[in-house]
């Protein structure tokens, strides 16, 4: 006897403009203000870290250029906590720190697991990749070894190194932007598995290039001013770029 097999819903991809990235932004400051200590724990979170990255890769040119410029992959991961304050001050749940971090513990065993594993391995493979850039271009340079940063990157090799390093870290970033930016907050909301997510993820970056691009090129840019001096300006940025990225999916993925 023949059983019905029921289909995952999926969501209508909506057209989005650029004035929804303003909004998104908007709202993103809003919820910061409203539950500002959530925003300072995760965004402190990863500044601490990108610190300590730092400490870990001073008077290594190479180490420290690689992992500032791979930061910004983790951002994405870092907004798990921050999608679900975005959620309940949109549903009018209670704020409490039991919640919100029992929120982010429980879905060790779920699927965003997965996609944090698949950042990992990205960042691994980027720092190796910004490695063997650097070397190509920089590695017999005897600035290297004297740790002459400015001397070394103001070269004629040193400017290409940095012009390849960012075309090749620009790509990989998109690419990752374009399978993370909607799967993270909607694997917080439903019950897919994580390839699902990001093929709808990247489908949904398809269908709204430009605006999605420029909201990526934003994301980057926001990262990198967040991390002068020290890192510091993480602490503001990526509360707010979590929940706007919330409201940003709200708007983009309309589930029946």
């Amino acid at each position: 006897m023949p059983t019905d097999t029921a289909m995952p819903v999926m969501p209508e991809i909506a057209t989005l403009a650029f004035a929804d990235l303003g909004k998104a932004l908007h709202l993103g400051w809003r919820d910061f203000r409203a539950a500002p200590q959530f925003g300072l724990f995760f965004g402190g979170f990863y500044a601490i870290a990108g610190i300590l990255m730092l400490v870990m890769g001073a008077g290594h040119v190479a180490w420290t250029l690689a992992t500032s410029l791979g930061f910004p992959l983790f951002a994405p991961f870092a907004a798990i906590g921050l999608y679900d304050v975005s959620r309940r001050l949109e549903q009018g749940a209670p704020l409490d720190w039991r919640g919100v971090l029992g929120v982010v513990w429980r879905e060790r065993g779920g699927q965003i697991p997965w996609i944090g594993g698949l950042i990992v391995v990205y960042f691994l493979f980027w720092t190796f990749l910004a490695h063997m850039i650097f070397a190509l271009f920089l590695g017999l340079n005897p600035m290297a070894r004297m740790g002459d940063l400015i001397g070394l990157l103001t070269s004629t090799n040193g400017m290409m190194m940095l012009a390849v390093e960012f075309t090749v870290g620009g790509v990989l970033a998109f690419l990752l932007f374009a399978l993370t930016c909607m799967s993270l907050p909607m694997l917080l909301e439903r019950e897919l598995d994580f390839v699902t997510a990001m093929m709808l993820s990247a489908s949904c970056v398809a269908a709204n290039l430009p605006v999605l691009l420029a909201w990526g090129v934003m994301v980057a840019g926001l990262c990198l001013l967040g991390m002068l001096p020290l890192f510091l300006g993480l602490f503001i940025v990526l509360p707010i770029l979590g929940h706007a990225t919330w409201h940003l999916y709200r708007r983009a993925l309309i589930w029946p």
